[in-house]
């Protein structure tokens, strides 16, 4: 039998060395027993048990997990990085985004601070970690008292648009973002109110259109985007990019009167749009109901 130096104990494991602590067998023997080596069961006495009391296999897994957790404490809850936490909960509170305190720690000398931090971080220091105690979700753009999971959103039922193009089939200068005129479109509705804004969205530049609508329909979206196009010279619209939503379905008559060509994301895939998402993120952040 090969017996496992590394790998960490299991509590079952750690049920078979109090067994044959009790029956008094000899360590050598519980290693051989359990298929690990003796060092590792000598490593496990000495650092679960005290002098006042014997090991248990209760008292040393919970003594394990503890020492575990303290071992992979977030960056944020560490006693030496004091002045980093302050610093993104001082950001935070200014309704700055995990995603922009990441990238100005990364990017510029902030206050002394030589430490860099990702945005996941943050997001789990606000949801898993002490972060949450202080309800800072309440300054995120989408105010989520819970993370919502990746591939768990609503399915809405199947709808297809006639002559849809798909992004796929978009040209590649497009996703490089080297010229002007590249557009991504989307509708933005509110919980709490009966106002739809249509946003479009400029890619390189980042020049952005909002425009009221009194309702979600196909005729008042694509004739905001019309007024939108006629706001600039027409070598400045050359693609837009769009979603599967049933607003976008008389994307034709864009092309047919202005030649500009319309693609359509896969399904339930607004990464592929992430400029114009993460710019509804924001305007909604400072549109909708105010914080309680």
């Amino acid at each position: 039998m090969k017996l496992s130096l590394m790998a960490q104990l299991t509590f079952y494991e750690r049920q078979q060395i109090e067994y044959g602590l009790r029956v008094h067998l000899s360590q050598k023997t519980i290693a051989k027993r359990i298929g690990r080596d003796r060092r590792v069961i000598d490593r496990e006495i000495v650092r679960n048990a005290s002098p006042f009391l014997s090991y248990t296999a209760n008292s040393a897994q919970r003594i394990f997990e503890q020492r575990k957790k303290r071992k992979h404490k977030n960056k944020l809850e560490k006693y030496g990085n004091l002045d980093l936490r302050f610093f993104v909960i001082d950001c935070l509170r200014n309704d700055w985004s995990p995603e922009e305190i990441a990238g100005r720690l990364k990017n510029e000398a902030v206050l002394n601070i030589q430490k860099r931090i990702s945005h996941e971080t943050i997001y789990q220091y606000i949801y898993n970690g002490e972060g949450r105690y202080e309800n800072l979700y309440q300054h995120l753009r989408t105010r989520r008292p819970r993370r919502r999971q990746k591939c768990n959103r609503r399915k809405r039922g199947h709808f297809s648009i006639e002559n849809r193009i798909s992004i796929h089939d978009r040209p590649e200068v497009v996703s490089a973002k080297k010229r002007l005129g590249d557009w991504e479109d989307d509708s933005m509705l509110f919980s709490k109110q009966r106002n739809v804004l249509a946003v479009q969205y400029e890619r390189k530049s980042m020049l952005c259109r909002l425009t009221k609508l009194p309702n979600k329909t196909a005729d008042e979206h694509e004739n905001a985007v019309w007024r939108s196009i006629e706001s600039l010279p027409l070598e400045l619209w050359k693609t837009i990019t769009r979603d599967n939503g049933t607003e976008n379905v008389n994307h034709e008559r864009t092309n047919e009167v202005f030649g500009i060509q319309s693609y359509y994301c896969d399904g339930y895939s607004s990464w592929q749009k992430g400029g114009v998402e993460n710019l509804n993120k924001q305007v909604r952040q400072y549109c909708s109901s105010p914080r309680t």
